[in-house]
């Protein structure tokens, strides 16, 4: 009955989240051949071998949201109600003196988001509702080799939450009518990391994560009055969370420059059907399938800092992320699209003590979708589509602190 579940838009690539650190953020994410702080634990685990003693950094990223749609005959436009997120992350990385292994442990959200549309945007039976809590835990360990190269690699524990809603209906009524998926699940992966410095001018760097399967364990509900009750089942799906690979090259001319250039490749098209298990057999028509077709984008990100005396810097960034959701199976949960990031920021780093701060603009140039499939049993029935125009427009800040002990 429900399709096009797994699609939690939040600031990039599918439903992904980069932005795990102000100063990474403000050069663009541009940062798997720098990571010289403890968010390497994400961007670039080998990265952590930089560092001295404990080092302990935090920070929080908020954003704004302002996805649109409209109908391509009458115009009509729709924003969906769930503009703000807010994400924290936390790294903690110790390095014994004179010791040749690193150790780090981080905790935060590599996925997650939520998407709610009014209920006469003319999709109601393809998608109301979505959300997807996502929080890993990663420890990880770094070993610095001679010639200036390190590895670096770790476990992933993840938690996700996800609950999902569509309308039975083409219209709200005043009889309820809907079908919703609530669940929780824990899945297990890992994360690599590489970090060569060959000449004082150059560093690269390289990063992979694997792949996560995550059975979400809950219930499904269905009310569609007078006819249907309301009744809750026990189910379960499953849902392989993409392996992600990042290159990028540093070019640094001077001390007091650093430029570089990452190609970040994430394989969504993980997300291809799945299938709503439930018990007892199934109470609906048929069995809920969620036809998703995702393809695999690039996000390509450029980054540039300068250093001044007395610890301060400044950083600007560009991103460019490819769409993944194809036009075939498009869900307005993703409401996907080719996106521009502009990025901005500045920090200071101490002996003891180190902040960032940056700002980011996101626009994604309207995306017309025609010829898409109804993806449910209802909006089969309703003769519902997503077919229409989208547009994305954010605005987001991000905040990290560090401390070094």
């Amino acid at each position: 009955m429900i399709a096009g579940a797994s699609a939690w838009k939040v600031s990039a690539n599918g439903f992904g989240l980069p932005d795990q650190d102000a100063f990474a953020t403000a050069r663009g994410e541009a940062f798997v051949a720098t990571a010289d702080n403890p968010s390497a634990i994400y961007y670039n685990p080998a990265g952590i071998a930089q560092l001295e003693g404990s080092n302990l950094r935090g920070g929080i990223y908020e954003i704004y949201l302002n996805p649109g749609f409209s109908h391509a005959n009458s115009g009509n436009t729709y924003h969906s109600s769930k503009n703000l997120a807010t994400v924290p992350q936390l790294f903690y990385t110790y390095t014994p003196k004179d010791f040749p292994l690193s150790f780090g442990l981080g905790v935060y959200a590599p996925y997650g988001g939520s998407m709610s549309w009014p209920q006469d945007t003319g999709f109601r039976a393809v998608a109301l509702d979505s959300s997807l809590t996502y929080i890993r835990i990663n420890p990880v360990v770094a070993l610095k080799l001679p010639l200036n190269l390190s590895i670096g690699g770790g476990v992933m524990v993840d938690y996700g939450n996800m609950d999902l809603e569509q309308g039975m209906l083409t219209n709200y009524t005043r009889y309820a009518n809907y079908f919703r998926f609530k669940g929780d699940g824990w899945g297990v992966g890992y994360n690599l990391g590489l970090l060569w410095q060959p000449i004082d001018q150059i560093s690269i760097g390289a990063t992979f994560r694997s792949s996560t399967t995550i059975t979400f364990d809950g219930h499904t509900d269905a009310e569609m009055l007078p006819q249907k009750q309301l009744k809750s089942e026990s189910a379960q799906a499953d849902f392989k969370f993409p392996w992600t690979a990042v290159f990028g090259i540093s070019y640094r001319p001077t001390p007091k420059w650093n430029i570089e250039f990452d190609a970040d490749y994430t394989d969504w098209s993980s997300f291809g059907t799945t299938i709503i298990r439930q018990a007892p057999e199934n109470y609906v028509p048929d069995v809920p399938t969620l036809t998703l077709d995702w393809q695999a984008s690039w996000m390509y990100e450029f980054g540039v800092t300068r250093y001044f005396d007395s610890g301060w810097h400044a950083s600007a960034g560009f991103v460019y992320n490819e769409n993944s959701v194809p036009n075939a199976y498009y869900t307005p949960l993703a409401a996907d699209m080719d996106r521009y990031f502009l990025t901005a920021g500045a920090g200071y780093k101490g002996k003891r003590f180190d902040f960032d701060i940056a700002y980011q603009f996101g626009y994604g140039p309207t995306h017309t979708v025609t010829g898409s499939t109804p993806t449910t049993i209802a909006a089969q029935i309703a003769n519902q589509t997503a077919d229409g125009n989208y547009d994305f427009i954010s605005h987001a800040v991000i905040l990290s602190v560090g401390l070094h002990f």
